[in-house]
């Protein structure tokens, strides 16, 4: 295939991934969106495959490969569940950060099979590309495997900080620049593979200091990180669908984490610098075991809501767990034949990346015009009758709006303790993902029902 009629398809692909992330902007056009995007990588790969000139051993090997990564990642895609989706996309950055920080390689290594030059002869700005390619690659992974971890359970979710720890971060950033101007000037092999090491020692150190309340940001952080490391490798390349691909990725990455760090009341900078979050820890209460609970059952919160006016439903990560948001909406449905009000009141990081409860919601067929933001639903808490918290936590906890020495302390949390009445679906007082406990607990007009999520909202709609 000719460069000329490659980069018109290119362009069309790119064209269709625009059109993919403004379906994906709401959730009654997420699934043509989809299709968009589908589209639009499947002729960036035919394109790629046309343009190879030779069609011998070395195409083999890539289609071989192509059908190894796409098996595992259709089985993965398969079977995994709604609840380990933050998880999988974790993973998935890292596999993109980890194969820019591979191109990156190959390019320095036989710059002459990309058409770059020769080894210790390398165009500058190809250097400053795969170098920056690599560096951001490799941040993205090694950031991506330590979110993974965290949200995966098999590494503490609470901030991991020593001292002198900004200081190392700067110095080792201010080193990188330093090393890959030094690559520019002697294209050293050793100053390449210190860039990559250094890369991902920083990646690490960014992450480990971060909370786990805070992962969701983290995650649509890393996502842009992944982004730019694949359109900096694009530009070595010269291949205009990553660069297209990577830019839209990174730069609407960046634009979601802004967004989720005003909701969250956040410094965007301490994101991209790593360490946020990770203030002293304070209960922003006495023990919980000194202070009375309100228990109750599923009789007592059928008869509460039967007879409400409105009812707003909060769901969180419990309600991911429990696979819950299927007699949720079998519960609502029931309140509905009685004229109850229902609505949805979603935090922006409720569950652990954005978006999370909206598809768990959607799944459901919950109806999109009863879904409602924070910003557009907190008001409506003082005059409704009855708030029914099922395995939300931290996005709920007053804490934040009054202990400044909080690790959540200035996020804006959904105002249900405003309610006239509180139902909290939750197995135990364990503290949220924050490690904090919850003073809305303990208040007068909450009611806990300690169950399973999904069990404890089945036994309500037998009571209904």
């Amino acid at each position: 295939m000719s460069a000329n009629l490659s980069a018109i398809f290119y362009l069309i692909s790119g064209i269709l991934f625009i059109l993919a992330l403004r379906g994906l902007s709401s959730p009654e056009t997420s699934r043509r969106g989809n299709y968009f995007g589908i589209a639009g990588m499947a002729i960036s790969i035919i394109v790629t495959f046309l343009s190879i000139g030779n069609f011998g051993t070395g195409f083999i090997y890539v289609l071989i490969f192509l059908v190894i990564g796409g098996s595992v990642g259709a089985f993965i895609a398969f079977r995994i569940p709604m609840t380990a989706m933050p998880e999988l996309v974790a993973g998935f950055h890292s596999l993109v950060g980890l194969a820019a920080v591979f191109v990156a390689i190959s390019a320095f290594l036989k710059p002459e099979a990309f058409s770059l030059g020769f080894v210790g002869n390398i165009k500058l700005a190809s250097l400053i590309e795969m170098s920056l390619g690599a560096a951001i690659g490799a941040i993205t992974f090694s950031g991506s495997i330590i979110a993974f971890l965290k949200l995966r359970g098999l590494m503490s979710g609470a901030p991991i900080t020593f001292k002198g720890q900004h200081l190392i971060n700067l110095m080792l950033g201010i080193s990188i620049i330093f090393l890959i101007y030094y690559l520019c000037i002697s294209q050293a092999s050793n100053i390449f593979w210190s860039i990559v090491v250094i890369s991902f020692l920083v990646g690490v150190l960014l992450i480990i200091p971060i909370g786990g309340a805070d992962m969701p940001v983290v995650i649509s952080m890393l996502n842009s990180y992944s982004g730019w490391a694949a359109a900096g490798i694009g530009f070595t390349l010269e291949n205009t669908a990553l660069i297209i691909t990577g830019a839209l990725v990174g730069s609407s990455g960046a634009i979601l984490s802004y967004i989720m760090c005003k909701g969250m009341n956040r410094s965007f900078f301490n994101v991209i610098l790593g360490g946020w979050g990770a203030t002293e820890q304070s209960s922003g209460s006495q023990s919980k075991e000194q202070k009375p609970v309100k228990n109750g059952n599923a009789d007592d919160a059928a008869f509460l809501m039967k007879n409400a006016s409105s009812v707003i439903i909060v769901p969180g990560y419990g309600m991911a767990v429990a696979q819950a948001q299927h007699a949720l909406r079998e519960m609502v449905d029931a309140l509905k034949k009685n004229g109850v009000k229902v609505s949805y009141a979603i935090h922006p990081v409720a569950g652990r990346m954005p978006g999370h409860m909206n598809v768990l919601l959607a799944e459901a067929n919950v109806p999109y015009d009863e879904v409602f933001e924070l910003e557009e639903i907190n008001n409506d808490f003082a005059n409704c009758d009855v708030a029914y918290v099922i395995g939300a936590n931290d996005v709920t906890n007053p804490v934040a709006k009054s202990d400044p020495q909080s690790p959540i302390y200035g996020m804006p949390v959904l105002d249900v303790e405003k309610s006239k009445s509180v139902l909290f679906v939750k197995r135990s007082l364990s503290p949220g993902y924050a490690g904090i406990d919850n003073d809305l607990f303990y208040r007068d007009n909450t009611l806990m029902l300690f169950a399973d999520a999904k069990k404890m909202t089945e036994e309500i709609v037998k009571s209904l």
